[in-house]
């Protein structure tokens, strides 16, 4: 008798057959429940989420009114969602304090524990070939600087390196329960990076909800992002000078868009790595109805049990085909549960 199956029934008779298929159908009902609680629009505030958005010297005035326009674009998104906004970069000097040291203090002031935490550069870079760094007015900010100053940090995390020269970025700042997108994929794609604005409008335009579930991960604002700026340049006739990366695993080595089939990594890494993307689709600011919904502690939940999933996905091949759908029967379960929770829990509000 194999694991998982009922009493009484042959492991290659009729029994067999009416098992596996019961089991499958099983599945796809429970995945069809913890679809359809997910479905839903509207804004609600998100709990503790901060933006904060940093702008860098423009070295040249036509790149001004390009980052400018940039962060309305954001401070719109962060509004919808209810979110703190924080802004670094744009105000006149009013004293000898350099935009490095307000960084410092506004990364220094927000708290290490709590909602997530995105981190928007906005601007141009460099790379020397030991250490990539963003261009602010005054002293730089290199990628272990601000690696050493979001280490105290326990929250969720989102870095989104807009600038040129960026790919070293994920290196020194992939971890646990981080994003982090760079517009390059190495260091010495050095030329003028035209990610940033696309993946603005991404963030708070509906149509790129590539899964249709009623908002956009972040996952999905850097697909669309990604594409546009391929089209650019296929329209232009130029040669692609950037390559946008995504790390949510924490193996500091990125995934670029043309991997993705839908919201899903497909391509296979040569050397066996794993593929980006489970962690970014979690990450969002405006959020559904029913998304807004959960706690804290439910969200959190939810986004182990989506990753178990995921990682359940992968092993498949591994697995005997009793085992595979019961442990993923077991997860839908669970997550079919969590949201029926919560929406009895709305009906007598």
């Amino acid at each position: 008798m194999k694991p998982g199956f009922v009493s009484g029934l042959s492991a290659g008779g009729d029994g067999h057959k009416k098992h596996k298929m019961a089991q499958k159908r099983r599945v796809a009902g429970w995945m069809l429940l913890a679809g359809l609680a997910m479905v839903g629009r509207g804004a609600e505030q998100v709990d503790g989420v901060t933006v904060l958005l940093v702008v860098g010297a423009e070295g040249e005035a036509e790149y001004r009114t390009q980052f400018a326009a940039q962060v309305p674009l954001w401070e719109k998104v962060a509004a919808q969602a209810g979110a703190k906004k924080v802004v670094v970069g744009t105000n006149a000097a009013v004293d000898a304090t350099t935009d490095l040291e307000r960084l410092k203090q506004a990364l220094a002031a927000e708290p290490k524990t709590g909602g997530e935490l995105w981190v928007v550069l906005i601007g141009h870079g460099t790379y020397d070939g030991k250490d990539a760094k963003f261009n602010l007015r005054g002293p730089d900010l290199t990628a272990t600087e601000l690696a050493t100053w979001l280490k105290p940090f326990n929250r969720p995390l989102a870095v989104i390196n807009t600038a040129s020269a960026s790919a070293p970025f994920i290196s020194k700042l992939g971890g646990a329960n981080r994003v982090v997108i760079t517009a390059t994929r190495t260091g010495n794609e050095h030329n003028f990076a035209r990610l940033g604005p696309y993946l603005a409008e991404a963030m708070g335009d509906p149509k790129s909800d590539l899964d249709q579930d009623g908002q956009t991960s972040l996952l999905e604002a850097f697909l669309s992002a990604s594409a546009r700026v391929k089209e650019f340049y296929k329209t232009e006739g130029r040669l692609a000078t950037e390559h946008a990366l995504i790390d949510d695993n924490g193996d500091g080595l990125g995934t670029p868009a043309e991997w993705f089939r839908g919201t899903r990594a497909t391509k296979k890494a040569k050397d066996g790595a794993a593929l980006d993307g489970t962690r970014a689709r979690q990450f969002h600011l405006v959020r559904s109805e029913a998304e807004a919904r959960l706690t804290t502690e439910q969200r959190a939940r939810r986004d182990e049990l989506e990753r178990a999933v995921e990682a359940l996905r992968e092993s498949k091949a591994k697995l005997g085909e009793a085992e595979y759908y019961g442990k993923l029967e077991a997860l839908m379960v669970e997550l079919a549960q969590l949201y029926g929770t919560v929406g009895g829990a709305a009906g007598t509000k």
